[in-house]
């Protein structure tokens, strides 16, 4: 591990003033500024060799722990709430059971006692050839190459790759936060903006250390979910190489609304395992709208959201996995069976 210097912020202000102080030229990946939270994935990259920060600011006494109702009915969760304290809040339980499931499919509970929301969602690829510092990583160092390419790719992308880079998003909480359209609020050096989450993580294109479109020294304080109204017609299927601690293979996030008549009202599917980032398409989602929950139209829908997958050869098996995923996790919701992270089996 590398020499570091150490700072610990009181307020946002004050963190955001740090980063932006110490921040250098180096190019994006190597030697900048990071905030400290749970640091589950950060001090693992550290003592790795994969990142060398100069600086650490630790930001776990700023005051965004809490989670709360918004005036509009939806909820806001604090950058620091841990993910288990997330899950097991009663008002994600009951409004966002689909993001409480995501939550607890992932990690173990030593975990996600100590991992936070905001943490989650900055948390960097699992790629072997990442870690790996023997092997050239665009990721890890831009223009060296993608070592993932020709090599072991069991658990790399089948969509929205780029020849700089295969590697997928190993956040489970993201894939929820997609279907629910949160909102991710940050604080800069130019002040407070929104971003989508939808908007939030990128594709590698030729740019594949970037994981997400935070500005330089932002800092996220919390994430906002708004109103919503999929308490019972919803899944997460997470599908892996073990039942415990793996990240997905292919993971599913599906809520949907009906109406009296049995009709798909509301449809939000999003993939995870797949891509650099949570993966949702909203013309495969319209196909569902107003028509009744059925196989064939599950069938049309996992079509059109695969739509130019592409194997890399040790993945492939990727592409149909995902297809029976997504049909499989379309009939869980519309029959308000959601898959149990207590008992592992698929239902």
């Amino acid at each position: 591990m590398n020499r570091f210097d150490y700072e610990r912020a009181t307020d946002v202000a004050q963190a955001v003033a740090l980063a932006d102080q110490s921040m250098t030229n180096a190019a994006e990946s190597v030697g900048q500024a990071r905030f400290l939270a749970g640091g589950t994935n950060l001090v693992d990259l550290m003592k790795e060799d994969v990142e060398w920060p100069h600086t650490l600011i630790d930001v776990n006494r700023l005051p965004l722990h809490a989670i709360e109702d918004l005036a509009d009915g939806g909820l806001r969760l604090g950058a620091l709430a841990t993910n288990a304290e997330t899950a097991d809040h009663p008002a994600v339980r009951a409004r966002y059971p689909v993001l409480s499931s995501a939550i607890l499919s992932g990690a173990t509970r030593q975990l996600r006692n100590a991992a936070t929301d905001g943490g989650n969602l900055n948390q960097r690829t699992r790629c072997c050839y990442f870690y790996d510092t023997a092997t050239p990583c665009n990721k890890r160092t831009p223009g060296a190459g993608c070592g993932a390419r020709g090599g072991f790719t069991r658990m790399h992308a089948i969509l929205g790759a780029s020849e700089h880079c295969v590697a997928t998003n190993p956040s489970d909480m993201a894939v929820a936060l997609a279907v629910l359209d949160a909102r991710v609020c940050v604080s800069g050096p130019q002040g407070e903006r929104t971003i989508p989450l939808l908007d939030y993580h990128r594709l590698p294109g030729d740019q594949p250390w970037r994981d997400n479109n935070l500005g330089t020294a932002e800092l996220v304080t919390a994430i906002e979910l708004p109103p919503a109204n999929f308490s019972r017609h919803y899944t997460y299927l997470k599908l892996r190489d073990r039942l415990s601690y793996a990240f997905a293979l292919v993971s599913v996030a599906v809520v949907l609304a009906r109406d009296a008549g049995g009709r798909c009202t509301d449809v939000r599917i999003a993939l995870g395992g797949v891509a650099h980032k949570p993966w949702r398409l909203p013309e495969a989602e319209a196909l569902l709208q107003g028509g009744m929950p059925e196989r064939a139209l599950f069938e049309q829908v996992a079509a059109r959201l695969l739509d130019g997958a592409a194997g890399l050869g040790d993945n492939d098996f990727k592409i149909e996995l995902a297809r029976r995923a997504i049909v499989r996790a379309l009939d869980q919701a519309a029959s308000g069976r959601p898959q149990s992270h207590t008992d592992k089996r698929i239902a």
